[in-house]
């Protein structure tokens, strides 16, 4: 790869992400609200412009390779948090960086979904205003969802746009793909078991291989997607979940 940009970079997934990558000798810019090279919230719209040209400027103009990781879960409130990080904070950032990564070698991106995109009650009306753009109508309507459709929805909402622009984004020379992990073991998670509220429901959650992932078994699959032997995966939505979608959804993929 060469240089990558990973936002979400201090912990979870993003952190694993960044080790594998530092690792195999790939020069990482980290994003995230701390201990990061670039320090930016990217749930307001000045926290992602000042974090794309911070990304730029250190990048030299060119990206070999971007993943957009930094989201929050359910549980954290208010949710139009969740709506502007999750969906609108992510494509921000891809569709601000699209062009230093048609300036890179071989380039691609991945965006972290979850496999929640898929179970029932994510396809609401969100989705289609998320798409539409209009982040003050998305975070009004998300405060009068469910948790679960709230985060649901900004994933699901995320995943069409990565399957609607992948193709053209092939067109110009960069790959873009996502990945859709379940219950991974990461701060983020352990924030959901410690809720009141949630930390049973995720405890009951089915996974047919047995326990939560590791932040490093997702980050294998990202680091998969971004080289050079996935270089025919385009628009592909790649499950890290412990078989959790096969299960609900057998006839579907």
């Amino acid at each position: 790869m060469g240089i990558v940009a990973i936002t979400g970079s201090a912990s979870g997934i993003g952190a694993a992400t960044l080790r594998r990558l530092e690792a195999a000798g790939n020069r990482v810019i980290g994003v995230d609200v701390r201990d990061a090279a670039v320090i930016a919230d990217l749930a307001t719209p000045e926290g992602r412009a000042s974090a794309i040209t911070a990304v730029r400027n250190a990048a030299g103009g060119r990206l070999d390779g971007l993943v957009v990781c930094a989201g929050v879960g359910p549980h954290v409130e208010p949710w139009s948090t969740i709506v502007s990080l999750n969906y609108f904070g992510a494509q921000a950032v891809l569709a601000g960086l699209q062009d230093a990564l048609v300036a890179g070698t071989s380039a691609a991106a991945v965006a972290i979904s979850s496999n929640a995109s898929t179970l029932p009650g994510a396809d609401s009306p969100l989705v289609e205003v998320c798409l539409a753009g209009d982040e003050d109508e998305a975070r009004r309507m998300v405060m009068t969802l469910d948790a679960h459709r709230a985060y649901a929805g900004s994933k699901l909402a995320l995943t069409r746009w990565v399957r609607r622009h992948a193709p053209d984004w092939a067109r110009a020379g960069v790959r873009l793909n996502a990945v859709a992990p379940g219950a991974v073991m990461t701060p983020l998670l352990q924030g959901g078991l410690d809720h009141p509220v949630f930390g049973s429901a995720i405890r009951d959650f089915p996974i047919p291989t047995g326990g939560f992932g590791t932040p490093d078994q997702v980050a294998a699959a990202v680091t998969f997607l971004l080289g050079p032997e996935a270089a025919f995966c385009c628009g592909s939505v790649l499950f890290a979940d412990g078989g959790t979608d096969a299960m609900f959804r057998p006839d579907q993929y």
